[in-house]
């Protein structure tokens, strides 16, 4: 079995356990070879309350932006700002099947340290 085929197994039987509500949103993240996409989702009404993606020009712009542990915490600094401004501050980690460390963990202690409780 390939890797992704393994994550996508992780991912499906972690998605059975969680979910986001309107009081505590699930914060998704995922990884592609190039990008870092981190979303707060509220699964009720099926929306994207707030995302970061590092498509976007801001983070872009920045030398050395690419799907990497310094970029991963600058997401994860990010995505706590814009959701505070949404007044949202408690979330349920949706690590999406990856392992949780190198990135994923570099982007969970950034968001804690922005201002998230999970």
């Amino acid at each position: 079995m390939s890797a992704t085929v393994k994550r996508k197994f992780r991912h499906v039987r972690l998605r059975k356990k969680l979910g986001g509500t309107p009081t505590r949103p699930r914060l998704a993240v995922h990884f592609s070879g190039r990008h870092i996409t981190a979303q707060v989702i509220d699964d009720t009404i099926g929306k994207t309350l707030v995302s970061v993606n590092t498509t976007e020009a801001e983070l872009r712009a920045k030398p050395g932006a690419r799907a990497n542990v310094a970029t991963a915490c600058e997401v994860g600094k990010l995505i706590a700002e814009r959701a505070a401004a949404h007044k949202i501050t408690k979330v349920v980690f949706d690590r999406g099947g990856f392992k949780y460390h190198g990135k994923i963990k570099a982007l969970a202690d950034a968001a804690r340290e922005g201002g998230f409780e999970f």
